[in-house]
């Protein structure tokens, strides 16, 4: 067999690779086989892609290619090795930006170098079709550093979380559409050899970067985590325009396969938000208007304010516990003392179980990873169509800091900016308990009414403190 061969027999390997990688983290119970399963697979994808190359691999370049996986892969080591839980949403969106910039970058370097990559044709120049793919590679990809960037500011506190409107968004956006795809077509069809018409690429990644910026800056808070896996998404679209421009079977497959599954992906976190996937690109739900008259209508009503001792005495006294965290635990890094609280209770006899919302916390799968770490049975976690209609049967709904899943003016509240969103029915248990550090709106600036319920008993702490005082009192 020939060189060329053998690596598309392995690069087809990695593609099986990736495919079980995926399946593997599906569920927490084999996410790190399948973590382990990817880093083979990639492993495997940049030997092969050496093995390809061996014959134009001199001292300079080999070393080069080695410092450069050296010192990226040190950067990323340490980086997640010291971000706490809490942070791991900005981190996803600082991998999604650095992987858009990766394929713009290799886009620029094909474009200025086309013969270092094979693709000058007969005619001295690059065909329409190489250009075409260079374009989208180069697009794609800089929207999705762009967008990143934001999303991952955002996340930080280092941006405002709630939308922040651009005037004439929508004229804008369509207006930079236009001229990307007016340069792209401009690109393609001229016939002055890259070092003349060098620009036009330059100009398509100049607007592309101000393309991802337009369109992540008016999202709100509530549709982050959307927006995080439709950035992913992006990001394996970007490498499968660019494994067609460089003809390289892995990055076509392994594109497609992440631009799959990160579409599919902000297809379930929109439906679980009742949310088209337009509306969420055109702008986030809940804003400053919305939050002022939800606290205007609220602010004579009479709130149960309790203590960690009458918790602790309704909970051990109660027969069945659902438990409800949200990014309030993550922040106050308290899923270990729940874990304890859980113990406790069910060694008193009490039926505990976790209610999690598709949308909780900063990223999907945030709160399943959270409770992972704090090794909270799988077989005790419920999805939030499988265990809403068990409230009614519950003596206690606990709540920890997950606000604008619990909102129950998703279901009763026409005006409300997210009626219509599915949310978890806590109301419906005998008593809800609801830890927060104040009676302030959530992350998508909406104000919740759960909070002035007669069955609703306001613990007003930080998480983790509250939840340790619990623990102590029972």
């Amino acid at each position: 067999m020939s060189t060329v061969d053998i690596s598309a027999l392995l690069y087809l390997v990695c593609a099986v690779l990736f495919i079980f990688s995926i399946r593997g983290l599906s569920s927490p119970e084999t996410a790190r086989q399948g973590n382990k399963i990817g880093i083979f697979g990639m492993a495997l994808a940049a030997a092969t892609t050496l093995f390809l190359i061996k014959d134009n691999l001199d001292g300079v370049t080999f070393g080069l290619i080695a410092g450069g996986v050296a010192i990226g892969g040190g950067v990323g080591a340490v980086l997640a090795t010291r971000a706490p839980m809490t942070s791991m949403p900005q981190m996803v969106g600082m991998f999604n930006a650095l992987g858009g910039l990766a394929s713009l970058l290799v886009a620029l370097a094909a474009f200025y170098a086309p013969a270092s990559f094979g693709l000058i044709g007969e005619n001295g120049v690059m065909g329409p079709r190489s250009l075409v793919e260079m374009s989208l590679s180069a697009l794609i990809g800089a929207i999705t550093f762009s967008g990143s960037v934001i999303a991952a500011l955002k996340l930080n506190g280092s941006l405002p979380g709630g939308p922040v409107l651009l005037p004439l968004r929508h004229w804008l956006n369509l207006a930079i559409v236009a001229g990307l795809v007016a340069l792209t077509v401009m690109l393609a069809v001229s016939p002055v050899a890259q070092a003349g018409n060098g620009y036009l690429l330059l100009a398509i990644a100049a607007l592309a970067l101000i393309a991802g910026i337009t369109l992540v800056l008016p999202i709100g808070g509530a549709d982050m985590p959307v927006v995080i896996s439709m950035l992913n998404s992006y990001s394996g679209w970007a490498a499968a325009a660019l494994g067609f421009t460089l003809s390289n079977f892995a990055l076509i497959v392994v594109g497609a396969i992440v631009g799959a599954s990160g579409a599919i992906l902000s297809y379930i976190m929109c439906k679980a938000m009742n949310r088209s996937f337009i509306s969420v690109i055109a702008g986030g739900f809940g804003g400053d208007d919305a939050d002022t008259s939800a606290r205007a209508d609220n602010s004579d009503k009479p709130v149960k304010i309790g203590s960690a001792d009458d918790a602790a005495f309704i909970l051990k006294n109660a027969s069945k516990v659902i438990i409800v965290p949200g990014y309030g635990m993550a922040v106050a890094q308290a899923q270990h003392a729940l874990k304890e609280m859980a113990d406790s209770l069910k060694e008193a006899g009490v039926d505990v179980s976790y209610a999690i919302h598709p949308v909780a916390g900063r990223m999907p799968g945030h709160m399943n990873v959270l409770l992972a770490e704090a090794q909270v049975p799988y077989d005790e976690i419920y999805e939030m169509d499988d265990i809403n209609s068990s409230f009614k049967q519950a003596d206690v709904a606990f709540v920890i800091g997950a606000n604008d899943v619990t909102n129950p003016g998703a279901k009763d509240d026409p005006a409300s900016p997210i009626y219509g969103m599915p949310v978890l029915e806590v109301w419906n248990a005998g008593t809800t308990m609801f830890i927060k550090r104040s009676l302030a709106s959530g992350y998508a600036g909406v104000q919740n009414d759960l909070f002035y319920r007669e069955n609703t008993m306001m613990l007003l702490d930080d998480a983790k403190k509250m939840v340790e005082n619990i623990v102590k009192a029972l």
